[in-house]
């Protein structure tokens, strides 16, 4: 996974987890429910990239390169 996508991934999942603080030290449950789902989205991202990434290896693996070794 690219560094920017990993960052960004964490960035949303953070924010999320600080916008559900908010809301629930707020009493606001839209921002809560809002946070929450920032987070979820942000780990089904990541989760995504770190498949593609593995799945990008294994071609790798079969043609007897790894992006590393070059």
């Amino acid at each position: 996974m690219s560094l920017v996508d990993k960052a960004k991934d964490k960035a949303q999942q953070a924010m999320g987890a600080a916008k559900e603080k908010l809301g629930h030290t707020t009493g606001n449950e839209d921002l809560k429910d809002s946070g929450k789902a920032d987070q979820t989205k942000g780990e089904v991202k990541e989760t995504g990239h770190d498949l593609r990434d593995k799945a990008a290896g294994a071609v790798q693996d079969l043609k007897g390169k790894r992006p590393e070794d070059r």
